[in-house]
Parts: structure tokens; sequence; C-alpha cells
């Protein structure tokens, strides 16, 4: 196997996905029922439009409670794709841990061009970084050991 350096190597690419049409409460009750803090809405082509996540439960609460809502689309409620944190598949593991550290996001949609390939949490990179340091318990920092592969990786030849 090879290390997990990469977005690729680690990325889960089954998904849970919302259309953005879907009513907002069937979505809330999806990632209830999958105990999933948020998943990527993509069109018919499987394209990132946004993310809904448990911030747009609460807002649909909080304007369900003032404006009685009886239902309405998850995209009213989603986070709009400008404003997603997204990566390619070819992104370096520590460049995804510094994306996570310097974010709230809990988790980064892969993309392929505009195509939602995958998608990379906080738990994966832990986990990843974990392996990497356990091959080498030499490394004095899970920093120094992931800097030392990405300088290796992107050193000029």
């Amino acid at each position: 196997m090879s290390k997990p350096f990469l977005a690729k190597d680690i990325m889960v690419t089954s998904l849970v996905t919302l259309s953005p049409k879907m009513d907002v409460y069937e979505a809330i009750d999806v990632l209830l029922r999958h105990k999933i803090s948020g998943a990527p809405v993509v069109d018919e082509k499987n394209h990132l439009l946004g993310a809904f996540s448990e911030r747009g439960c609460m807002a649909v609460m909080i304007r369900g409670a003032v404006d009685v809502l009886p239902s309405a689309e998850v995209e009213a409620f989603m986070q709009p794709r400008d404003d997603v944190e997204t990566i390619t598949e070819e992104t370096h593991l520590l460049t995804i841990a510094q994306i996570f550290i310097k974010t709230h996001a809990r988790r980064l949609p892969v993309l392929r061009g505009e195509k939602l390939v995958g998608q990379v949490s906080r738990r994966d990179v832990v986990k990843a970084a974990r392996e990497l340091i356990h091959d080498a318990p030499e490394a004095k920092s899970a920093f120094l050991y992931l800097s030392a592969i990405n300088e290796r990786q992107h050193a000029p030849i």
C-alpha cells in the first residue's frame, strides 16, 4: 500500500449527497439517519453546488419558529459553493491539515474540475498522519515528518 500523502489516497468516495431541490426536512432526516454532520449538495451531473450541515439545520429551526415554514428546499439553507472550501485529488496531506487548522470546516469536498469525486474529513487526516508517524517513529513531530515528505515530493527535478 502506498503512503497516504494525497487527498486521493485518503478520501472517501461513497458519499451521502443532497439535491438542492430536496425538502429541507427530508435532508435533516438524511443527516440524522446517517449520523453525519453535513453533506455536499450536488446537481444531476454531480457538480458541487454547496453544502448542507447542522448549521443549516439550525437555521431551518430558527426560521421555522419565526416564519412557520411548512417546508423549504435545501438550496435556501445550504452554504453556497463559493463559501465551501474544497481540495483536489492531488492536494497534499500537510496542506489539508493546514486548511483544517485554519478553518472551521469538518470535511473538505474533493473535486475533479467541478465534479465531486470524494471527501476528506478531519478524522481521515488524523488517521493518515498517525499511520505515517507510526511508520517513522524517529520523526520528532508529525509536522516535521510531513514537511519533509512534502518537500521531497515537490522538490524541483
